[in-house]
């Protein structure tokens, strides 16, 4: 058990460190990072995923509908809470309440889910990073640069509450990251035979998704000036223990069988999304406190996935 854990967590403390430590040396800058982001976004990671699915049977597909509705419950409905609680219990600005539901409701699926959830399942975890990833890209994201844009007062984004929601879902719609796991889903229900070779050919840059993404994460945390604050330590403790902990009782009482439950769980204990922080950093709302979460959620991530590793197994 003990190798199982550091087998799947090792690798993300180490690579952000490097990340951290090539800040720190002026290797790279922020700027820098987000063209590392930009590339896993838009080629890797639909690579990874496109690839990791094609692989699968429509059995194995569609025999994990249920987690993915498990997942989409999680994510969206701890988003949907923790927004109405910041707003309206705790009296936070618009803008921040968005950043702190995104923060809470969207574990790193597409950064740290590749290389821990790849680790332990296989190509089976492709399904649950998809679901968690569409979740996050069109629903989420739209949702919070929605709220952040009406918070800002910016106009870019149209004159009423429906063209500035709409405009994101359109441009989530039309990204890779969103539409290539579609496809692939599709192709496999169609019985579509997408040739070996091919699809192996795709794993030579879909397989570098979890390093370079980590490496950019590290790069970003040290650019950005972090601090312990109430907002924080609420936000950690629920991304990284209350939203998995809810989970694992949705799971239990839905009657889930052990792997089933260990592979949902672990998605949604995964730390908070870097988009969190580049969101806030692009519109200067709480840049901080993101950045902030991203690094305590990341660092406690090491010890809440293992236990949760221990418990679920």
């Amino acid at each position: 058990m003990a190798s199982t854990i550091i087998t799947a967590l090792l690798p993300i403390v180490v690579t952000m460190l490097l990340g951290f430590f090539a800040g720190w040396h002026t290797d790279f800058v922020e700027e820098q990072a987000n063209v590392l982001t930009r590339m896993v976004l838009l080629y890797a990671l639909p690579l990874n995923l496109f690839a990791g699915i094609v692989g699968m049977s429509s059995v194995e597909v569609l025999s994990q509908d249920r987690r993915v509705v498990v997942i989409l419950l999680s994510m969206i409905g701890s988003y949907a809470v923790t927004l109405v609680i910041a707003r309206y219990v705790f009296r936070r600005d618009l803008a921040e309440a968005s950043l702190q539901a995104l923060a809470i409701g969207a574990p790193s699926v597409n950064f740290v889910g590749v290389p821990v959830l790849g680790n332990l399942f296989g190509t089976t975890s492709s399904v649950p990073i998809s679901a968690a990833t569409v979740a996050l890209m069109v629903v989420e994201v739209p949702v919070t640069m929605m709220l952040l844009s009406t918070s800002t007062g910016d106009k870019k984004a149209g004159a009423g509450a429906a063209p500035r929601l709409v405009s994101p879902i359109v441009q989530a719609l039309r990204q890779p990251v969103v539409w290539s796991p579609l496809l692939a889903v599709l192709l496999v229900l169609l019985d579509v035979q997408f040739p070996t070779s091919v699809r192996d050919s795709l794993f030579l840059l879909g397989n570098a998704t979890g390093g370079v993404a980590l490496f950019a994460s590290g790069i970003i945390l040290y650019s950005q000036r972090v601090g312990i604050s109430r907002p924080t330590s609420i936000s950690v403790v629920a991304r990284n223990i209350v939203v998995p902990v809810l989970t694992w009782c949705l799971l239990l009482i839905g009657g889930f069988r052990s792997r089933a439950t260990q592979e949902v769980v672990l998605s949604m204990a995964l730390p908070t999304a870097a988009i969190s922080t580049i969101l806030a950093v692009q519109y200067r709302t709480a840049a901080q406190e993101m950045a902030s979460t991203l690094l305590f959620s990341t660092l406690l991530s090491v010890a809440t996935i293992g236990v949760l590793i221990g418990l679920t197994a």
